[in-house]
Protein backbone atom coordinates (compact mmCIF):
# COMPACT_ATOMS: atom_id res chain seq x y z
CA UNK A 1 0.00 0.00 0.00
CA UNK A 2 0.63 3.78 -0.19
CA UNK A 3 1.51 5.78 2.67
CA UNK A 4 2.89 8.92 4.45
CA UNK A 5 6.16 7.59 6.24
CA UNK A 6 7.92 9.49 9.14
CA UNK A 7 11.75 8.04 9.19
CA UNK A 8 12.49 10.92 11.46
CA UNK A 9 12.26 14.89 11.80
CA UNK A 10 11.38 16.02 8.98
CA UNK A 11 11.92 13.11 6.79
CA UNK A 12 8.38 12.13 5.17
CA UNK A 13 7.16 11.64 2.30
CA UNK A 14 4.12 8.94 0.60
CA UNK A 15 6.16 5.80 -0.11
CA UNK A 16 5.52 1.91 -0.35
CA UNK A 17 4.56 0.30 3.31
CA UNK A 18 3.25 -3.11 4.03
CA UNK A 19 -0.37 -3.82 4.61
CA UNK A 20 -1.20 -4.38 7.17
CA UNK A 21 -2.34 -7.89 8.04
CA UNK A 22 -4.54 -9.67 10.96
CA UNK A 23 -1.61 -12.16 10.96
CA UNK A 24 -1.35 -12.39 14.78
CA UNK A 25 1.22 -9.65 14.97
CA UNK A 26 -1.52 -7.26 16.90
CA UNK A 27 -1.30 -3.25 17.65
CA UNK A 28 1.94 -2.69 19.66
CA UNK A 29 2.88 0.31 21.59
CA UNK A 30 6.45 2.91 21.24
CA UNK A 31 7.30 0.10 23.83
CA UNK A 32 7.37 -2.89 21.62
CA UNK A 33 5.04 -4.56 23.71
CA UNK A 34 1.24 -5.54 21.93
CA UNK A 35 -1.19 -3.43 23.40
CA UNK A 36 -4.58 -4.90 21.39
CA UNK A 37 -4.46 -8.55 19.69
CA UNK A 38 -5.23 -9.05 16.28
CA UNK A 39 -8.30 -11.30 17.09
CA UNK A 40 -10.00 -7.90 18.55
CA UNK A 41 -8.77 -5.34 15.84
CA UNK A 42 -9.98 -4.55 12.26
CA UNK A 43 -8.28 -3.31 8.78
CA UNK A 44 -9.87 -0.10 8.03
CA UNK A 45 -9.84 1.37 4.05
CA UNK A 46 -8.90 4.83 4.96
CA UNK A 47 -11.33 7.07 2.90
CA UNK A 48 -10.46 10.77 4.53
CA UNK A 49 -7.57 12.01 6.65
CA UNK A 50 -7.78 14.97 8.18
CA UNK A 51 -4.00 17.06 9.70
CA UNK A 52 -4.08 18.22 12.93
CA UNK A 53 -2.35 20.79 14.12
CA UNK A 54 -0.46 19.06 16.00
CA UNK A 55 0.78 16.90 12.97
CA UNK A 56 2.73 19.46 12.17
CA UNK A 57 5.65 19.65 15.21
CA UNK A 58 5.69 16.20 15.15
CA UNK A 59 6.58 15.64 11.70
CA UNK A 60 8.72 18.92 11.60
CA UNK A 61 10.19 19.31 15.01
CA UNK A 62 9.69 17.16 17.28
CA UNK A 63 9.35 13.72 15.53
CA UNK A 64 7.47 10.78 16.84
CA UNK A 65 8.23 8.26 19.57
CA UNK A 66 9.74 5.64 17.34
CA UNK A 67 10.22 5.92 13.47
CA UNK A 68 9.28 4.74 11.21
CA UNK A 69 5.85 5.93 11.50
CA UNK A 70 2.82 6.56 9.66
CA UNK A 71 1.15 9.72 11.57
CA UNK A 72 -2.37 10.89 10.97
CA UNK A 73 -5.36 10.39 13.82
CA UNK A 74 -8.18 12.42 12.33
CA UNK A 75 -9.58 9.54 9.76
CA UNK A 76 -12.43 7.74 8.88
CA UNK A 77 -13.24 4.77 6.60
CA UNK A 78 -14.34 1.66 6.09
CA UNK A 79 -13.94 -1.59 7.52
CA UNK A 80 -12.08 -4.20 5.22
CA UNK A 81 -11.06 -7.31 7.54
CA UNK A 82 -11.93 -8.26 11.01
CA UNK A 83 -10.83 -10.30 13.74
CA UNK A 84 -12.17 -13.35 14.95
CA UNK A 85 -13.61 -11.40 18.04
CA UNK A 86 -15.57 -8.85 16.15
CA UNK A 87 -19.01 -8.87 16.09
CA UNK A 88 -20.87 -5.42 15.41
CA UNK A 89 -17.92 -4.27 12.76
CA UNK A 90 -18.15 -6.32 9.44
CA UNK A 91 -16.67 -6.05 6.08
CA UNK A 92 -17.98 -2.54 4.66
CA UNK A 93 -19.34 -1.19 7.75
CA UNK A 94 -18.80 2.75 7.99
CA UNK A 95 -16.45 4.16 10.80
CA UNK A 96 -15.23 6.80 12.68
CA UNK A 97 -12.12 6.02 15.18
CA UNK A 98 -11.30 7.03 18.33
CA UNK A 99 -7.57 7.48 18.11
CA UNK A 100 -6.90 6.81 21.97
CA UNK A 101 -5.97 3.14 22.54
CA UNK A 102 -6.64 2.77 26.54
CA UNK A 103 -4.39 0.27 28.98
CA UNK A 104 -7.77 -0.59 30.22
CA UNK A 105 -6.07 -1.46 33.46
CA UNK A 106 -5.32 1.69 34.78
CA UNK A 107 -7.76 3.36 37.54
CA UNK A 108 -9.20 5.98 35.15
CA UNK A 109 -9.79 3.16 32.94
CA UNK A 110 -11.73 1.45 35.18
CA UNK A 111 -13.40 4.18 35.64
CA UNK A 112 -14.35 4.70 32.11
CA UNK A 113 -11.93 7.95 31.85
CA UNK A 114 -9.72 6.36 28.93
CA UNK A 115 -8.92 10.17 28.19
CA UNK A 116 -6.88 10.09 31.54
CA UNK A 117 -5.48 6.58 30.98
CA UNK A 118 -2.01 6.53 32.43
CA UNK A 119 -0.46 4.01 30.08
CA UNK A 120 -2.20 4.42 26.52
CA UNK A 121 -1.19 3.86 22.73
CA UNK A 122 -2.61 6.17 19.96
CA UNK A 123 -3.11 6.24 16.08
CA UNK A 124 -0.64 8.29 14.45
CA UNK A 125 1.94 9.26 16.92
CA UNK A 126 2.69 5.81 19.15
CA UNK A 127 1.73 3.84 16.20
CA UNK A 128 0.94 4.00 12.67
CA UNK A 129 -2.32 6.01 12.05
CA UNK A 130 -4.30 7.53 8.81
CA UNK A 131 -2.02 8.73 6.98
CA UNK A 132 -2.45 5.33 4.59
CA UNK A 133 -4.70 3.13 2.30
CA UNK A 134 -4.98 1.02 5.20
CA UNK A 135 -4.50 1.24 8.89
CA UNK A 136 -5.23 -1.44 11.71
CA UNK A 137 -7.38 -0.16 14.44
CA UNK A 138 -8.93 -1.92 17.45
CA UNK A 139 -12.79 -2.91 16.98
CA UNK A 140 -13.21 -1.15 20.18
CA UNK A 141 -12.09 3.05 18.49
CA UNK A 142 -14.71 2.07 16.18
CA UNK A 143 -17.86 4.27 16.01
CA UNK A 144 -20.61 3.61 13.27
CA UNK A 145 -21.73 6.34 10.85
CA UNK A 146 -25.32 7.13 10.35
CA UNK A 147 -25.99 7.08 6.57
CA UNK A 148 -25.87 10.86 6.23
CA UNK A 149 -23.08 11.16 8.11
CA UNK A 150 -20.30 11.78 5.35
CA UNK A 151 -16.60 10.08 5.62
CA UNK A 152 -15.08 13.99 5.74
CA UNK A 153 -17.75 15.02 8.53
CA UNK A 154 -16.72 11.80 10.12
CA UNK A 155 -12.96 12.27 9.59
CA UNK A 156 -13.80 15.45 11.83
CA UNK A 157 -15.09 13.36 14.73
CA UNK A 158 -11.59 13.75 16.85
CA UNK A 159 -11.41 17.55 16.78
CA UNK A 160 -15.35 17.71 17.05
CA UNK A 161 -15.03 15.36 20.22
CA UNK A 162 -12.38 17.54 21.83
CA UNK A 163 -14.39 20.89 21.46
CA UNK A 164 -17.58 18.55 22.91
CA UNK A 165 -15.58 17.88 25.82
CA UNK A 166 -14.11 21.39 26.94
CA UNK A 167 -17.97 21.86 26.70
CA UNK A 168 -19.11 19.21 28.62
CA UNK A 169 -16.15 20.21 31.21
CA UNK A 170 -18.32 23.08 32.10
CA UNK A 171 -21.32 21.19 32.45
CA UNK A 172 -23.00 23.49 29.32
CA UNK A 173 -24.53 20.95 27.96
CA UNK A 174 -27.22 20.27 30.63
CA UNK A 175 -27.35 24.40 30.90
CA UNK A 176 -31.68 24.46 30.54
CA UNK A 177 -32.63 26.32 27.53
CA UNK A 178 -34.04 29.89 28.54
CA UNK A 179 -30.71 30.61 29.97
CA UNK A 180 -28.68 30.08 27.56
CA UNK A 181 -29.29 33.11 25.19
CA UNK A 182 -27.65 35.98 27.46
CA UNK A 183 -24.83 33.94 29.04
CA UNK A 184 -21.88 36.06 28.11
CA UNK A 185 -19.30 33.45 26.55
CA UNK A 186 -15.39 34.48 25.47
CA UNK A 187 -13.46 31.83 22.93
CA UNK A 188 -9.83 32.82 22.32
CA UNK A 189 -8.40 30.96 18.88
CA UNK A 190 -10.37 30.75 15.99
CA UNK A 191 -8.50 27.80 15.07
CA UNK A 192 -10.22 24.37 14.55
CA UNK A 193 -10.84 23.67 18.02
CA UNK A 194 -11.77 27.02 18.87
CA UNK A 195 -14.36 27.46 15.72
CA UNK A 196 -15.96 23.75 16.55
CA UNK A 197 -16.42 25.22 20.17
CA UNK A 198 -18.37 27.83 18.35
CA UNK A 199 -20.75 25.72 16.09
CA UNK A 200 -21.02 23.96 18.91
CA UNK A 201 -22.40 26.28 21.58
CA UNK A 202 -24.48 27.84 18.67
CA UNK A 203 -26.08 24.77 17.61
CA UNK A 204 -26.94 24.25 21.50
CA UNK A 205 -29.07 27.39 21.79
CA UNK A 206 -25.95 29.77 23.11
CA UNK A 207 -26.02 33.28 21.34
CA UNK A 208 -24.34 36.29 23.05
CA UNK A 209 -20.43 34.54 22.10
CA UNK A 210 -17.74 36.58 21.98
CA UNK A 211 -14.94 35.14 19.21
CA UNK A 212 -11.46 36.63 20.08
CA UNK A 213 -9.05 36.10 17.01
CA UNK A 214 -6.45 37.91 14.89
CA UNK A 215 -6.76 37.46 11.60
CA UNK A 216 -9.38 38.91 8.79
CA UNK A 217 -9.76 35.50 7.32
CA UNK A 218 -11.24 34.40 11.09
CA UNK A 219 -13.60 37.56 10.90
CA UNK A 220 -15.19 36.65 7.88
CA UNK A 221 -15.12 32.55 9.25
CA UNK A 222 -17.02 33.65 12.50
CA UNK A 223 -19.36 36.29 10.43
CA UNK A 224 -20.75 33.19 8.37
CA UNK A 225 -21.64 31.53 11.82
CA UNK A 226 -23.64 34.68 12.92
CA UNK A 227 -20.79 36.45 14.94
CA UNK A 228 -21.19 40.12 14.26
CA UNK A 229 -18.85 42.67 14.62
CA UNK A 230 -19.13 43.62 17.96
CA UNK A 231 -18.68 39.99 19.11
CA UNK A 232 -15.24 39.28 17.12
CA UNK A 233 -12.49 40.81 18.76
CA UNK A 234 -8.82 41.36 17.61
CA UNK A 235 -6.05 39.93 20.46
CA UNK A 236 -4.45 42.08 19.13
CA UNK A 237 -6.11 44.81 20.66
CA UNK A 238 -5.74 46.02 24.29
CA UNK A 239 -8.69 47.30 25.32
CA UNK A 240 -10.37 43.42 24.44
CA UNK A 241 -11.52 42.82 28.43
CA UNK A 242 -12.93 46.52 28.62
CA UNK A 243 -15.23 46.14 25.52
CA UNK A 244 -16.88 42.50 26.72
CA UNK A 245 -17.40 44.09 30.54
CA UNK A 246 -18.54 47.23 28.02
CA UNK A 247 -20.84 45.04 26.43
CA UNK A 248 -22.22 42.82 29.49
CA UNK A 249 -23.11 45.68 31.80
CA UNK A 250 -19.41 45.71 33.19
CA UNK A 251 -20.41 41.94 34.31
CA UNK A 252 -17.23 40.00 31.98
CA UNK A 253 -17.66 36.76 30.59
CA UNK A 254 -18.69 34.12 32.73
CA UNK A 255 -17.14 31.02 30.56
CA UNK A 256 -13.92 31.82 28.73
CA UNK A 257 -12.48 28.78 26.32
CA UNK A 258 -8.98 29.32 25.77
CA UNK A 259 -7.81 27.30 22.45
CA UNK A 260 -4.02 28.92 22.65
CA UNK A 261 -2.21 27.76 24.81
CA UNK A 262 -0.12 31.12 25.65
CA UNK A 263 0.56 32.99 28.13
CA UNK A 264 -0.43 36.08 27.01
CA UNK A 265 -4.26 34.66 25.97
CA UNK A 266 -4.55 32.79 29.42
CA UNK A 267 -3.98 36.13 30.75
CA UNK A 268 -6.44 37.82 28.86
CA UNK A 269 -8.65 35.41 29.92
CA UNK A 270 -8.39 36.07 33.56
CA UNK A 271 -9.07 39.88 32.73
CA UNK A 272 -12.13 39.24 30.69
CA UNK A 273 -14.17 37.11 33.27
CA UNK A 274 -16.53 38.39 35.42
CA UNK A 275 -16.99 37.39 39.18
CA UNK A 276 -17.23 33.19 39.72
CA UNK A 277 -16.26 33.04 35.94
CA UNK A 278 -15.04 29.57 34.57
CA UNK A 279 -11.50 29.30 32.46
CA UNK A 280 -11.54 26.68 30.54
CA UNK A 281 -8.21 26.12 29.46
CA UNK A 282 -7.97 24.07 26.03
CA UNK A 283 -4.94 24.65 23.81
CA UNK A 284 -2.24 22.98 24.08
CA UNK A 285 0.88 25.14 25.40
CA UNK A 286 3.26 26.43 23.19
CA UNK A 287 5.59 26.97 26.49
CA UNK A 288 6.12 27.23 29.67
CA UNK A 289 2.97 29.01 32.09
CA UNK A 290 3.10 31.62 34.43
CA UNK A 291 0.49 34.02 36.22
CA UNK A 292 1.63 37.40 37.24
CA UNK A 293 1.24 38.21 41.07
CA UNK A 294 -2.09 40.21 39.96
CA UNK A 295 -3.99 37.83 38.15
CA UNK A 296 -3.04 35.20 41.07
CA UNK A 297 -4.90 37.63 42.83
CA UNK A 298 -7.94 37.66 40.55
CA UNK A 299 -7.95 33.92 40.73
CA UNK A 300 -8.18 33.93 44.48
CA UNK A 301 -10.59 37.41 45.33
CA UNK A 302 -12.85 36.89 42.30
CA UNK A 303 -12.92 32.97 43.15
CA UNK A 304 -12.90 32.47 39.17
CA UNK A 305 -12.86 28.36 38.25
CA UNK A 306 -9.91 27.14 36.39
CA UNK A 307 -10.36 23.67 34.66
CA UNK A 308 -8.14 21.48 32.36
CA UNK A 309 -9.50 19.44 29.33
CA UNK A 310 -7.51 17.05 27.40
CA UNK A 311 -8.52 14.39 24.25
CA UNK A 312 -12.17 13.76 24.55
CA UNK A 313 -14.44 10.72 25.93
CA UNK A 314 -15.66 7.41 24.34
CA UNK A 315 -17.36 4.71 26.46
CA UNK A 316 -19.60 3.14 23.64
CA UNK A 317 -21.96 5.14 25.52
CA UNK A 318 -24.81 7.60 23.62
CA UNK A 319 -23.93 9.68 26.42
CA UNK A 320 -20.23 10.10 25.55
CA UNK A 321 -18.43 13.06 23.65
CA UNK A 322 -18.10 11.15 20.68
CA UNK A 323 -21.62 9.64 20.62
CA UNK A 324 -23.20 13.16 21.42
CA UNK A 325 -20.98 14.80 18.25
CA UNK A 326 -22.27 12.09 15.46
CA UNK A 327 -26.25 12.72 17.26
CA UNK A 328 -25.20 16.83 16.35
CA UNK A 329 -24.36 15.67 12.76
CA UNK A 330 -26.76 13.37 12.16
CA UNK A 331 -29.88 15.66 12.85
CA UNK A 332 -27.94 18.72 11.16
CA UNK A 333 -27.00 20.97 13.99
CA UNK A 334 -23.65 21.09 13.10
CA UNK A 335 -21.58 21.25 9.63
CA UNK A 336 -18.20 20.73 10.19
CA UNK A 337 -17.49 20.54 6.45
CA UNK A 338 -17.52 24.18 5.94
CA UNK A 339 -14.24 24.55 7.80
CA UNK A 340 -12.72 21.79 4.95
CA UNK A 341 -10.74 25.22 3.56
CA UNK A 342 -8.45 22.65 1.63
CA UNK A 343 -9.82 18.72 0.26
CA UNK A 344 -6.43 17.17 -1.11
CA UNK A 345 -6.22 14.16 -3.44
CA UNK A 346 -3.90 11.86 -1.19
CA UNK A 347 -1.07 11.96 -3.46
CA UNK A 348 -0.99 15.81 -2.31
CA UNK A 349 -1.18 16.06 0.75
CA UNK A 350 2.66 16.56 1.23
CA UNK A 351 1.79 20.11 -0.03
CA UNK A 352 -0.93 20.40 3.23
CA UNK A 353 1.81 19.47 5.81
CA UNK A 354 4.27 22.32 4.04
CA UNK A 355 1.33 24.61 3.41
CA UNK A 356 0.63 24.03 7.33
CA UNK A 357 3.91 24.50 8.08
CA UNK A 358 5.03 27.45 6.54
CA UNK A 359 1.70 28.69 6.61
CA UNK A 360 1.76 29.70 3.20
CA UNK A 361 -2.05 30.43 3.13
CA UNK A 362 -5.44 30.69 5.19
CA UNK A 363 -6.63 27.77 5.94
CA UNK A 364 -8.92 25.75 9.14
CA UNK A 365 -9.03 22.11 8.07
CA UNK A 366 -6.77 20.73 5.86
CA UNK A 367 -8.22 17.06 4.36
CA UNK A 368 -7.68 14.34 1.58
CA UNK A 369 -9.71 11.37 -0.17
CA UNK A 370 -8.03 8.33 -0.13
Amino acid sequence: MKAYVLNGIGDIALRDAKTPELDGSGIKGHNGQTSVADDDCVIVRVKAAGICGSDIPRIYKTGAYHHPLIPGHEFSGEVADAGRNVKDFGAGARVGIFPLIPCQKCRPCISGHYEMCRNYNYLGSRCDGGFAEYVKVPAGSLIALPDNVSFEQAAMLEPMSVAMHAIRQCGMDTCPSDEKKNIPIAICGMGTIGLLTLMHLKGMGYENIFCIGNKPFQRETVSNLGIDDLHYLDSKESDVPEKIKELTDGEGAAYFFECVGRNESVSLALNCLGPSGRLQLVGNPASDMSFAKDLYWKILRQQFIVTGTWNSSYRHSKDDDWHMVVSALENGRIVPQSFITHLLGFEDLGKGFEMMRDKTENYIKVMCHI
